[in-house]
């Protein structure tokens, strides 16, 4: 909105077609809304119950400035458990969800015009999020030929000598890819020869459906060099909760610690507590979200190939689903629009995720398979898929 009120960097609208989501989920009575990645299912009871007993205990008040000391050690427990890594306590801090992790990330690394390679399709806020730290966000294009994995001579001829950092995010959203280790061990590789920095978006790791989750820190020579980034939103289906975290070299934590200090102070100590029972109970927790969410995409999977003039590959990972919609001859903004208007069942055209997300939208898997039964049916009737 121009006016003289307003920064003029804002003047330029911004909106994206996730942002307009919200008001088309209004546009009629019956919408099935596929549009965000926001779970139908509640958080689970029992960390619920758990987090309220603490905060009528007393857990109402800020934490330390890295987060809940609890929650740090349960971390660190987690990363050991799991994937036998090890972290000291200076490199984990909690932030009020993923999305400000990102964005305190970007402002500790990113000097006035350094340049930040982000693999697209990508989630949408991370060009603004890079411009925001006043770097300058550089797209790296994937294709689903290559299973929209990093080309990593498509990486390196991106490098000047500006690039300081590659945001690199799997399993994916909004492809619902996960990379391969040899994908991973060639973009290491690559950040380690130019001395970028990765910024490791994980917020899906429990949703790997045909391979084992790969932690970017995990790969040798990688853990000086990355940043990791991680949430309970998707994991534990607590995106209300606004709780994350970041793990990296002490040094980077410090100074994001300093950053948010005079932002948000502290992430919400309930939703930490909160966070802190989710860990300790995911072995029992998560098993069977994750079946659910799986059951899900497969379905939908299914039920897209066999639609005319439109496809998906077999999904890898995440609740989400890119269909190829090119064979319509419309583009990405016209299919969303009709199956919306004709079907009443809400999408977002791929190009909110980059240029190169054109001729493909966006499905989020967060309603039952019933309910996906009753979209599909009603997508299938459309003329546009017969």
């Amino acid at each position: 909105m121009k006016h003289r009120y307003i920064a003029k960097r804002y003047w330029k609208d911004q909106k994206t077609p996730m942002g307009a989501s919200d008001e088309l989920a209004k546009a009629f009575e019956d919408v099935i809304n596929l549009s965000l990645g926001d779970p139908d299912q509640t958080t689970p009871e029992s960390v619920i119950t758990a987090a309220f007993e603490d905060a009528k205990a007393g857990h109402t008040k800020y934490t330390d400035f890295r987060g809940d000391p609890e929650l740090r050690q349960a971390i660190r427990k987690m990363y050991q458990e799991d994937f036998t890594l090890s972290f000291s306590d200076e490199e984990v801090m909690v932030t009020a969800s993923a999305c400000l992790g990102m964005y305190l990330a970007l402002e500790a690394i990113v000097d006035d015009g350094d340049e930040v390679i982000i693999h697209e399709p990508c989630f949408t806020p991370y060009p603004q999020q890079i411009q925001l730290a006043r770097g300058i966000p550089i797209s790296l294009d994937t294709y689903e030929e290559d299973d929209f994995e990093i080309d990593p001579n498509r990486l390196e001829a991106l490098i000047t000598q500006r690039t300081k950092a590659l945001v690199v995010n799997t399993p994916n959203n909004p492809t619902g890819t996960s990379f391969s280790r040899k994908t991973m061990e060639a973009v290491a590789k690559v950040a380690k020869k130019h001395d970028l920095i990765v910024i490791a978006d994980e917020i899906y790791g429990a949703y790997s459906y045909q391979r084992e989750f790969i932690p970017m820190v995990s790969i040798p020579g990688m853990k000086e060099r990355t940043i990791t980034i991680n949430s309970f939103s998707k994991d534990y289906t607590m995106t209300g909760w606004r709780v994350g975290h970041v793990i990296a070299p002490d040094f980077i934590i410090a100074t994001i610690q300093q950053i948010n200090e005079n932002v948000v102070f502290t992430a919400p100590s309930i939703s930490q507590r909160a966070a802190l029972h989710a860990l300790e109970q995911r072995k029992t927790i998560q098993p069977p979200m994750v079946k659910e969410y799986r059951e899900r995409v497969f379905y939908a999977a299914k039920r897209i190939n066999g639609l005319k003039n439109m496809s998906v590959l077999n999904p890898k990972g995440t609740f989400y689903l890119f269909p190829n919609i090119k064979d319509t001859g419309l583009s990405s903004k016209e299919v969303s629009a009709r199956i919306l208007q004709e079907a009443h069942v809400l999408t977002l055209p791929g190009n909110a995720f980059g240029k190169c997300g054109e001729g493909y939208i966006r499905i989020a898997c967060t309603v039952s398979v019933e309910k996906l039964k009753e979209a599909f049916d009603r997508i299938e009737k459309m003329d546009l898929f017969q």
